[in-house]
């Protein structure tokens, strides 16, 4: 997930927000690499768009975050999206996949920093490239977190 602070945001709270950040980051793919029905479904989980991929894979996308922090502590609040692509004939497979990323992330996620307030699911676009037929599924995602 490419990282973006929201400008006007510095000092501590800005350095924590990143942190929480890589945590979340580090979370999301622990658990969709380490699901066997997503695997089933999807040729790998990766954190950049790879080279010679499989016919239908899941990658991490673009992030927001802003930073949350109060007089209780360091905190974040995170936008994000997970990409489902394929190059198979119609949606069907890869709407399958990013329900099961929804499932998986809706399971709860355990950070190696911080802690994980809450994540909900905001949304999903499906769309096909004109320039090379893919598919993909864009879900999106909002979490909180806190040290």
């Amino acid at each position: 997930m490419a990282d973006a602070v929201r400008a006007g945001d510095h000092g501590k709270g800005n350095a924590m927000s990143l942190t929480l950040s890589a945590s979340l980051q580090a979370a999301v793919f622990d658990a969709l690499s380490g699901d066997a029905a997503l695997a089933a479904l999807a040729g790998g989980v990766f954190d950049a768009e790879p080279e010679g991929a499989p016919d239908l894979y899941v990658a991490l996308g673009d992030e927001t975050v802003r930073d949350l922090s109060d007089v209780t502590g360091p905190g974040a609040a995170h936008l994000f999206r997970v990409g489902v692509v394929t190059t198979r004939e119609g949606f069907a497979g890869a709407k399958r996949a990013a329900a099961r990323v929804v499932a998986v992330l809706g399971g709860g996620l355990a950070l190696p920093e911080g802690r994980l307030v809450s994540l909900t699911f905001r949304g999903a676009r499906a769309r096909r490239s004109r320039r090379d037929g893919t598919r993909r599924v864009d879900l999106t995602f909002r979490a909180r977190t806190e040290l």
